[in-house]
């Protein structure tokens, strides 16, 4: 897609997030608390694939690559999933970075709302002036440690339901997919830490 279009989807996005935490609780579901973004669209402007995001939720734990409760229907409410637009779901309680979300800028948080200058700066090219700074070796192994322990502990959760469900009544795509997406996180994880 073209750079403009990619920029303008990714500010839309931001002032859905704006909008949906603006609702009552009770209809803004999934508590999402900060929207960041990376890859591509933070470099020289240029036709993009996909916009990247992070989408922070205001939830203990969520394990790299699974989709917390409530993400399907709040990507479908903010129209995300209708658009070029690929989130990885982060929790508020670690760091949003990892090995994978590499150097990301905040584009929206519920206490600052959407960050026009980082936008702007995004549309201008000037995306690495406003990335985080880089991981040092031994910081990026710890996130990764964590990272891994949680992924670890998810799959085997996600074992354990998907053995209890499928002999039971009804579908276990649930289970299936849940177990799937912790088992690609912990995969995803193991070989980073492996490189």
């Amino acid at each position: 897609m073209k750079w403009a279009r990619a920029v303008h989807y990714l500010a839309d996005l931001a002032q859905k997030c704006a909008e949906r935490a603006e609702l009552p609780e009770s209809i803004r579901g999934l508590p999402v608390v900060e929207l960041w973004t990376f890859g591509d669209v933070l470099g020289e402007p240029r036709e993009v694939e996909v916009v990247r995001v992070a989408l922070v939720v205001d939830l203990p734990e969520v394990p790299w690559l699974s989709a917390p409760h409530g993400a399907e229907h709040w990507a479908n409410a903010t129209r995300m999933a209708k658009n070029p637009i690929a989130p990885v779901w982060r929790s508020a309680d670690a760091l949003v970075w990892n090995h994978f979300v590499d150097r990301p800028a905040r584009i929206w948080s519920v206490e600052d709302g959407v960050a026009q200058s980082a936008l702007e700066a995004i549309r201008d090219g000037k995306g690495p002036e406003i990335r985080l700074p880089a991981p040092s070796p031994g910081e990026l192994r710890e996130r990764l440690d964590e990272e891994m322990a949680l992924s670890l502990r998810s799959l085997r959760e996600q074992t354990r339901g998907y053995d209890e469900s499928r002999w039971g009544p009804g579908k276990v795509m649930a289970a299936a997919d849940a177990l799937w997406r912790a088992a690609d996180g912990y995969l995803d994880l193991l070989d980073a830490m492996r490189r």
